[in-house]
């Protein structure tokens, strides 16, 4: 497997474009298929093995969640 760089991005995405990626990722979730996903240009491809989680995080001034899918590449 060819080593692949580094990358760190956070993307944001107008509500109805967002709600469509979730939309599909729970279809893919449901149907027990891999997550298919294009973020700031590059494709990514999301195993069925990957693991889901989500985040809370409250600071003086704002609150953040993020909903995690973490993999290893095998």
């Amino acid at each position: 497997m060819s080593s692949k760089e580094e990358r760190d991005i956070e993307k944001a995405y107008p509500t109805a474009e967002f709600v469509e990626k979730l939309r599909r990722l729970a279809d893919a979730l449901e149907s027990g298929k891999k997550f298919e996903i294009q973020i700031a240009g590059e494709r990514v491809y999301v195993p069925v093995r990957a693991e889901y989680s989500i985040e809370h995080e409250r600071g003086d001034s704002e609150e953040e969640i993020e909903f995690q899918i973490k993999w290893s590449h095998e």
